[in-house]
């Protein structure tokens, strides 16, 4: 019961967000263009994340929600010993990249490609932010034993980044990409777990910490780009980034 519990709260939060979308679908020849570039962050879009990276915390203390860690670990990786694989170093990116191929095929997305851009690396430093020193201060050792970096799971994090990003930019063209996106994003924290480097609480609180950081974007970026345009007509931007221990800048210019 408890582990059906544990799978229920996880994937209960992974669909909710495109499942929002697919209840409240409308016809996308009326949503007009000032609808479509309008900041709609909603504040009960921020309960359930919350409630996910709440959860994260509370398991690191929790004796029960220790002991629902450990029977997951169990019954996934010490009871059907496997071999390990690396695809989740590559499903966390498909939604993010989708964004940009759909665009190139032309079915454009909410944002140009520069405000585009800067929303995703504005959700990726926010979610770095919050998770680089986290990892620090939490110290809690992986299931593998190889360090004690496990909370929250980084690769999760930026999953459901790159999912929320997908659904943000495409949702007024079909709730169907929110939904592909979030399955990719689920598929990556699956793999940590059948990786045996992460436990449950690390993988639920990283998927909110994503999600997160990208309605945080979505609602900073339209004010700072109101207030910043008023002051220069320069079409270029030079932001620091950092993304599974790479640092670096990133520039990025507007052609007109």
């Amino acid at each position: 019961m408890k582990r059906l519990l544990a799978v229920y709260i996880l994937f209960s939060s992974v669909i909710y967000s495109p499942a929002q979308d697919l209840l409240s679908v409308t016809d996308s020849t009326s949503v007009n263009k000032s609808t479509k570039n309008k900041c709609d962050v909603k504040p009960v879009e921020y309960i359930i994340p919350a409630a996910m990276i709440t959860y994260g915390f509370v398991a690191l203390k929790n004796k029960g929600l220790i002991h629902l860690n450990e029977q997951i670990k169990q019954n996934i990786w010490d009871n059907n010993p496997h071999k390990k694989t690396n695809v989740e170093d590559y499903t966390w990116a498909v939604p993010a990249v989708a964004v940009y191929v759909l665009n190139l095929s032309g079915i454009k997305g909410k944002h140009n490609f520069t405000d585009r851009t800067i929303l995703y690396l504005m959700s990726n430093i926010i979610a770095s932010a919050f998770v680089v020193p986290t990892k620090n201060i939490t110290n809690v050792l992986r299931p593998d034993s190889s360090n004690t970096l496990s909370f929250p799971s980084g690769h999760t994090t930026q999953a459901f980044v790159a999912a929320e990003f997908l659904r943000r930019e495409y949702k007024d063209v079909s709730p169907w990409y929110g939904v592909a996106g979030y399955a990719f994003a689920a598929t990556t924290g699956y793999l940590r777990l059948y990786n045996n480097k992460h436990w449950l609480s690390d993988v639920v609180a990283g998927a909110g910490v994503g999600i997160l950081s990208v309605h945080a974007a979505y609602w900073v970026y339209p004010k700072l780009k109101k207030k910043f345009s008023k002051k220069t007509t320069n079409t270029s931007l030079l932001m620091p980034y950092y993304q599974q221990k790479n640092v670096g800048l990133v520039f990025i210019h507007q052609l007109k």
